[in-house]
């Protein structure tokens, strides 16, 4: 499958999203830039108020559900359901221009952050939901020890309004603890079934 584009967004559709840093770099140097852009994500979609400038818009409320995300030092995805004709270009795109932003102040940058315009593939299978779920969350090398993914809500140690996880949940047996399961269970063949919607890091 190849990338899709923007005019590909639509209602319904599951996507997959994903952006590094420019020439490979590093875009998170600290706590504190992963934990700006995971708060200027849920003012962007209206899931916070406090901490919003004055010039700063949100998008209309529900328009978007992220399912999984995971941050890495050098690269960033997310698994987004478009919830209404809203494409979801909208969402990253102000996401990375707002970080950028924040990221070229703080560490007198001057160029770009990130590699271009974001890569965006839609999941056109309601199964691999759940793989690409884990995909996601597997990223780190210690997965259920790094802070700044998803997994820690799909296993019940964090409430992030952020992360909307109850679809996944529900299709891996209902409970964090066969959500669980079913992440300890995935293996290189389960990888290998949904390659076609994953990237090279």
């Amino acid at each position: 499958m190849r990338y899709r584009d923007y005019k590909n967004f639509h209602t319904g559709g599951f996507f997959h999203i994903y952006n590094r840093g420019h020439n490979k770099d590093l875009v998170f140097k600290d706590e504190e830039d992963y934990l700006f852009f995971i708060k200027r994500a849920k003012q962007i979609l209206g899931l916070q108020k406090t901490g919003m400038s004055k010039w700063m818009s949100t998008l209309p409320e529900g328009s978007f559900s992220v399912l999984s995300y995971c941050l890495m030092p050098n690269h960033f995805h997310f698994l987004i359901l478009q919830q209404t004709n809203l494409p979801t270009s909208k969402f990253i795109s102000k996401l990375c221009t707002s970080y950028s932003i924040y990221f070229n102040k703080k560490y007198e940058n001057i160029g770009a952050v990130f590699q271009g315009r974001f890569k965006a593939k839609l999941v056109d299978d309601d199964s691999y939901l759940t793989h690409l779920s884990v995909y996601i969350h597997k990223n780190p090398k210690q997965p259920f020890r790094w802070p700044y993914s998803s997994l820690t809500d799909y296993v019940g140690r964090g409430r992030d309004p952020l992360v909307d996880k109850d679809l996944i949940i529900k299709m891996t047996g209902g409970t964090t603890k066969t959500y669980k399961e079913f992440f300890h269970d995935y293996t290189n063949k389960d990888e290998l079934q949904i390659s076609h919607l994953t990237f090279d890091d």
